[in-house]
């Protein structure tokens, strides 16, 4: 740092000074300079004030050494030990002096005792700390592309608060094609310029970035930016541009209205309105394209307005402008070709070119009953059709040689009895992804041909019939059933009387129309149980069919014979008798029985035994079954020579019939009932006979028509396949009554019609006739009539 003496001028305060000066006596002695750069450290010696301006430095502290300035900052202070003068403050030369002048500042030194007062002057030299810097970091302009070369525009200056060489010395510009800078020295400062050297084109590059940089003269210089924008602005002199002449699309047929099919893009450089385009339709396009597509004319998105149909057209061809709003507006062209894609939208369709409604049942296989035609309005493999019959019929599909034209014919022969009515369902499904069908249906009707004959519901039939029924009415009626229709299937019904020996026959009619069976007499059970005879049933058709059928009739008895007395008989015919017996007989001895015989059968023919009257009920018991009389006791010398006693006989049928005998019980000494039963047994024996050999008679009757009734129902059940068999069996539970039973099956049941006594085992089927029973199912081998005598 270095230090000088110089003589100063006085200044304003110089009087002030002055007048301090001659009030203490003493005046300033010296003046002293010194030198510093700025922003050095604090505590930085500037110099030795007391030993430059002569001060003892012994007495620098007795004397109150000491530097004041105009600031109040306090830049610097001074060491009372030594006399230094030293840097108390950092000072920063931009801050304490303006401008790029010489930067002083003047301190005044002053001793006591005596006073003095020394000038001391510190320059503070500048040193390059800042660097340059413009007012604002960003300049826009804004330059229209026609703006001829040689146009200037005012930059901002930048400013650096350094002087002299550290000051700004220069603008550069970044390197580019269309602009340079100028500088223009104005006083103290360099004004720069920005210079258009080359036109401006807003389409090749709308914005231009440059940088412009000041630097200072330091070493090394320092240096500060701005950032230049230029805008460069349009004008109208581009027309909107496609990318391509001609656009090609291709959608699918039926999309839905409104969707977006296609968005073309023009392109224009300029901008503003000039850049802003509409998009519009050509005005000579086909009336199709403007009622299935519209165009947004600010996006250019092309959209779906109706049906597209790939039927109806395959191809469309749009014609699209692009107006700028340019003045005048500029224009563009370009042709959008959208063809539309197939889909397998259309079912294919069945036609029916003939049709056979009614077919004959007699009709071979291969008859054609119908033609048909198939087609689809899709194209391709979605026109492609497969055609089948999806019912499970007796007809199929045969095509023709041209195609899609088919045949339906029958496959097999036909029954109407099984089959009337057809519903045949044609399929017809193209090959498209997925695919679609249709169906048709035909319905045919099987004519009928008389080739079924009239069938009865079983063969042979049966029917059980009440004996005693009115003659001249309806007995019971068979019906057949014929699965033919019309007047093949008209029935008429007639008896089988040729080559018959049958006298029944008659006594029978039938009704042709409905197979109602009238008897023209009353039957007997007693006289005829059973017959058979043949039903023909014919049809109508052409020729007639016809079945027959065999029919067995059993008569059921009724209880219409009431019991007849055969013993005691009377000589005159009347159901009286005599009885002897020894009145030393003990108890339980057979008086006698009386016996008796009923017609009728089952319950109808069961008899019981009762007695009516009796003088003494004490001596004598009646078997109810048996017809048994037996003495009770033995006889007293107080009992009665003579018992008369009245035995009722009934049978057991819903009316019961009856009859009555009557037996006197005479009591004899023994020698006299022996004597009597000699004479008795020898009239009675002759009795007997006779009574013996009309029974026999009666019963070779019976037995020869039960005979033949077995014979006929045995023919009957080996000529049929279910288990049918006409059993005769005899009631072995009976004492001392004339009895018989008729035992015969039906389908599943067994029947027996019972004589007096009947099997334990035996029940009653409910609804039926009183004298018909049903046995549990004992099979017997062996068909027999067994009838009965017991006379004990």
């Amino acid at each position: 740092m270095g230090t000088k003496r110089t003589p100063r001028k006085r200044n304003s305060c110089f009087s002030f000074y002055l007048a301090i000066l001659l009030f203490f006596g003493k005046m300033a002695l010296a003046e002293i300079r010194y030198s510093i750069p700025e922003e050095v450290k604090e505590g930085t010696v500037v110099g030795n004030a007391a030993k430059d301006l002569g001060i003892d430095i012994t007495s620098l502290s007795d004397r109150r050494f000491r530097v004041v300035s105009e600031s109040k900052e306090g830049f610097f202070e001074v060491n009372q030990n030594n006399g230094a003068l030293y840097v108390h403050k950092k000072i920063d030369r931009e801050e304490f002096c303006h401008g790029s002048g010489a930067c002083l500042m003047e301190l005044k030194a002053i001793v006591e005792n005596p006073l003095e007062i020394h000038y001391v002057v510190v320059e503070i030299t500048d040193v390059n700390d800042h660097s340059p810097s413009f007012p604002e970091k960003q300049q826009t302009f804004e330059i229209a592309e026609h703006i001829l070369p040689g146009r200037r525009f005012q930059l901002h200056t930048a400013r650096d608060p350094d002087a002299g060489i550290n000051t700004i010395r220069t603008y550069t510009l970044t390197s580019n094609e269309n602009f340079e800078i100028d500088i223009r020295q104005s006083d103290e400062d360099k004004i720069p310029f920005l210079v258009l050297k080359k036109p401006l084109d807003r389409e090749q590059k709308s914005k231009h970035t440059l940088l412009v940089t000041a630097a200072d003269g330091g070493k090394p210089p320092r240096t500060g930016t701005l950032n230049v924008s230029i805008i460069v602005l349009d004008i109208n002199d581009n027309r909107p541009i496609f990318s391509q002449e001609i656009y090609q699309i291709e959608i699918q047929e039926n999309v839905p209205v409104g969707t977006s099919v296609f968005q073309i893009n023009a392109t224009d450089p300029d901008e503003g309105t000039n850049g802003e385009i509409e998009y519009s339709l050509g005005k000579t396009l086909k009336k199709v394209v403007y009622e299935t597509f519209e165009l947004d004319k600010l996006t250019g998105e092309i959209r779906v307005k109706g049906a597209v149909d790939y039927e109806e057209n395959d191809v469309y061809k749009l014609d699209i402008e692009a107006s700028d709003k340019g003045q005048p507006p500029l224009t563009g062209e370009c042709r959008v070709i959208i063809k539309i894609k197939d889909i397998n939208d259309n079912p294919p369709e069945i036609e029916v070119t003939s049709l056979s409604s009614t077919v004959s049942e007699e009709s071979k296989p291969g008859t054609v009953i119908s033609l048909l035609s198939v087609r689809d309005k899709d194209s391709g493999v979605n026109g492609k059709i497969i055609a089948s019959i999806t019912s499970d019929v007796p007809f199929q599909l045969q095509p023709s040689y041209k195609e899609n034209i088919y045949s339906v014919i029958t496959k097999e022969f036909l029954d109407r009895e099984e089959v009337s009515l057809y519903e045949i369902t044609v399929k017809a499904t193209d090959c498209g992804e997925p695919p679609l069908s249709n169906f048709k249906t035909l319905s045919i009707q099987i004519s009928d041909v008389n080739d079924n004959s009239p069938q009865f519901s079983q063969n042979p039939l049966q029917f059980y019939l009440v004996e005693n029924n009115v003659a001249g009415k309806s007995i019971f009626s068979v019906s057949a059933t014929d699965k033919d229709v019309n007047d093949n299937a008209a029935i008429s019904y007639r008896i089988m009387r040729e080559g018959s020996q049958n006298d029944i026959l008659s006594f029978l009619n039938i009704n042709p129309s409905n197979g109602h069976i009238t008897a023209l007499k009353s039957f007997d059970f007693e006289t005829l149980k059973t017959f058979q005879f043949h039903v023909v049933a014919s049809d109508s058709g052409t020729p007639p069919l016809s079945s027959n059928v065999t029919v067995n009739v059993f008569i059921l008895d009724q209880n219409d014979n009431a019991p007849v007395i055969l013993y005691p008989v009377s000589s005159n015919g009347s159901a009286e008798g005599v009885e002897e017996i020894p009145r030393n007989v003990n108890a339980g001895h057979l008086v006698t029985k009386v016996r008796a015989y009923d017609a009728d059968i089952g319950y109808n023919g069961w008899l019981l035994f009762s007695l009516q009257e009796v003088t003494d009920h004490s001596l004598f018991g009646l078997d109810r079954y048996t017809g048994q009389i037996r003495t009770l006791r033995s006889f007293t010398e107080t009992d009665e020579a003579q018992h008369k006693l009245l035995i009722l006989v009934k049978d057991n049928g819903n009316v019961s019939l009856s009859a009555t005998a009557t037996v006197i019980v005479k009591l004899v000494e023994p020698k006299e009932a022996f004597a009597a039963s000699d004479v008795k047994s020898s009239s009675k024996a002759d009795e007997d006979n006779n009574v013996t050999f009309y029974l026999m008679i009666t019963l070779g009757s019976v037995s020869a028509l039960f005979l033949i009734s077995i014979i006929v129902l045995i023919a009957m059940q080996c000529s049929k396949s279910t288990d049918y068999t006409s059993k005769y069996l005899q009631e072995t539970n009976y004492d001392g009554t004339l009895c018989h039973s008729i035992q015969y099956r039906s389908g599943d049941k067994r029947y027996m019609l019972v004589g007096p006594r009947m099997s334990i085992g035996s029940t009653i089927v409910p609804g039926s006739h009183a004298n018909t029973l049903v046995l549990p199912d004992r099979r017997i081998t062996s068909e027999e009539v067994r009838t009965c005598f017991d006379f004990n």
